[in-house]
């Protein structure tokens, strides 16, 4: 089992993205590609057995979504105590 996804850079690169996009303010836009990338990296991976990265996939995939859920996390309530008022 190879550590370094060398046949799967959309794995590789959506996990590079991920954790770029954990940097405040500017990492919105990373973490739509982190998504993205992992996304088709891990339909590589599954799609050939033999092609490593299904792991950075995945955290490319968590960490890019982390910054998306906050921001709706951080509307809703927002929003919530805003109507209460």
């Amino acid at each position: 089992m190879a550590v370094f996804p060398d046949k799967n850079p959309p794995a590789l690169i959506g996990y590079y993205l991920g954790v770029v996009s954990l940097i405040p303010v500017v990492g919105l836009p990373f973490s739509v590609a982190a998504i993205i990338c992992g996304f088709m990296g891990l339909s590589r991976a599954r799609s050939a057995p033999s092609v490593a990265g299904k792991g950075h996939a995945i955290t490319a995939i968590i960490m890019g979504s982390i910054w998306p859920i906050g921001i709706l996390v951080f509307l809703v309530f927002y929003l919530l105590t805003k109507a209460g008022r």
